[in-house]
């Protein structure tokens, strides 16, 4: 523990050394010490080195702490493994068969976007679509499927109600509805890219 605090002791000491406050307030004052050798500052002059110090310590810029880089890549492969626990738990799922072909499908958007590639990146580039992907892998999908099952365990006590197929299919559509949206957005932002590169091409070329 001892060496631990000293060399952290020693970290922070030089790193005070190595400064742009301090190098600033050794520059000034080594212009006290200037004026000390000249006589200009009299009997003064260890004031005057000092505050020259102080000065320059004073107006020096404050050190920049880098920010941290995150990684975009990273919540993709957690949600990766997310995805996967999902298709996990709807192979276990008993679904009408218009229900399950709806599902089959939303799958394979979200499969198409988080398979790692070039599409991939451009989903991570955009958070607001991978909120989007994760809200609907983590949390629609699920409650979309456990709701159905609860609900049509009430449906058979409740004879005439409204059915939860219709229900569950209704949801689905709204979610593959949603996913065609995410994908369109992102399509339309590659596309803008292109756009802008070619703009770009066709004022260098008026400028050369």
């Amino acid at each position: 523990m001892a060496t631990s605090r000293g060399a952290g002791s020693a970290g922070g000491l030089l790193g005070f050394l190595e400064s742009k406050k301090n190098l600033a307030g050794c520059a000034c004052g080594v212009a006290g010490v200037g004026l000390a050798l000249t006589g200009a500052a009299g009997g003064w002059w260890p004031v005057v080195v000092a505050g020259l110090y102080g000065a320059g310590a004073l107006i020096a810029p404050p050190e920049r702490v880098a920010a941290p880089v995150f990684d975009p890549g990273a919540e993709l492969d957690v949600l990766r493994g997310d995805f996967g626990l999902l298709r996990e738990y709807l192979a276990g799922v008993d679904l009408p068969s218009a229900a399950g072909d709806r599902l089959t499908e939303l799958l394979g958007f979200y499969e198409a976007l988080l398979d790692p590639g070039w599409v991939a990146e451009v989903l991570a580039a955009d958070p607001e679509s991978v909120h989007a992907v994760s809200r609907a892998v983590r949390q629609d999908v699920p409650e979309c499927v456990d709701t159905y099952n609860r609900t049509r365990w009430w449906a058979r006590l409740t004879p005439g109600s409204e059915s939860p197929e219709r229900q569950l299919e209704r949801q689905l559509d709204l979610l593959f509805e949603e996913a065609e949206r995410l994908t369109a957005d992102l399509r339309e932002a590659e596309a803008g890219r292109q756009q802008s590169h070619t703009t770009y091409l066709e004022e260098r070329g008026q400028h050369s």
